[in-house]
């Protein structure tokens, strides 16, 4: 009864978040022509009186934002530039390390009361539930930290895959005669993301004055890739030294196509004592059923 209550709150929650993804979904997609609209001046002028109707998500997002504020100051100066660097390196650039804390909060609170609604509704309140009410505040707590970090993992791994195609093609531009801002400009446009989205936003704040350097030092800061910040040292030093960035790409280009293939030798070498726990745990076990149930059905029915 009680997996069935927990498999029930959780099937719950993910019903709320698809809902909520839903929701945004389709009111993003009319916003966006509203806005072309409204930038060529064709814009209807607003009601008086009329405010406009805040969405789920954006009231689940204020809620976040009133509760991060509530519990944020638990936190010390350390731990918040840990939360912060989670979230760059996961891509969530718009979410305040506040936004964080609430969302935190509201999957503590949230899953134990969907818990708690439904158990009430099948049966008593024992102390079996009692015990799975604590689990399921320490899952609601650990869930968005754990998420976050598996998402910052394999954005990291992917930018990790991706700096050797954006270096080779720096190489290919800057050798040509293009200038490096507008090599990382043409670069943008090519490589997959996360690498393009990490170089947008670098464009974008050298475009708003901040100098080169300063722009690529935060694109280190952002991610926890040791590629994207051996790139990031490289040019740096190059530019500090006087020495050309076309070489210095090209000797970095032919080092990060050594990692990668160390890496993928790694993850080779990895692999069979992965395949040792399914193995063991779930294909040995029903191949000896298969094979030995009969057997063993047989010499009990002869023993009688």
């Amino acid at each position: 009864m009680i997996l069935v209550l927990i498999l029930g709150a959780v099937l719950a929650g993910i019903a709320v978040a698809l809902a909520v993804r839903a929701l945004v979904a389709t009111v993003r997609p009319r916003a966006q022509p509203l806005a072309q609209v409204a930038a060529y001046g064709f814009a209807a002028p607003a009601r008086h009186g009329e405010a406009p109707r805040p969405t789920l998500g954006e009231l689940l997002s204020r809620l976040a934002t009133w509760l991060g504020k509530k519990f944020e100051a638990q936190l010390n100066q350390d731990r918040r530039a840990r939360a912060r660097l989670l979230l760059n390196s996961a891509g969530f650039y718009r979410t305040s390390v506040t936004r964080y804390v609430g969302y935190r909060v509201i999957c503590v609170v949230g899953i134990p009361l969907a818990f708690v609604f439904l158990f009430a509704l099948t049966g008593s309140f024992g102390g079996q539930a009692i015990v799975a009410l604590i689990a399921l505040v320490g899952v609601g707590w650990i869930g968005p930290s754990f998420f976050l970090q598996r998402r910052a993992t394999e954005r990291t791994r992917k930018i990790d895959y991706e700096m050797p195609e954006l270096v080779d093609l720096l190489v290919t531009t800057v050798e040509a005669g293009v200038g490096f801002v507008a090599a990382l400009q043409l670069a943008a446009r090519r490589v997959r993301e996360p690498v393009s989205q990490e170089l947008r936003l670098t464009l974008r704040e050298h475009g708003m004055g901040i100098s080169l350097d300063d722009a690529l030092q935060h694109l280190s800061e952002r991610s926890a890739s040791t590629n994207l910040r051996m790139f990031v040292q490289a040019i740096l030093q190059g530019e500090t030294l006087g020495v050309s960035i076309g070489k210095i790409l090209r000797d970095l280009a032919v080092d990060m196509r050594k990692r990668r293939r160390q890496m993928a030798e790694e993850r080779a070498q990895k692999a069979p004592i992965k395949l040792l726990f399914p193995l063991a745990i779930l294909i040995l076990p029903a191949m000896f059923i298969v094979i030995l149930a009969p057997t063993l059905w047989a010499i009990a029915q002869e023993l009688g």
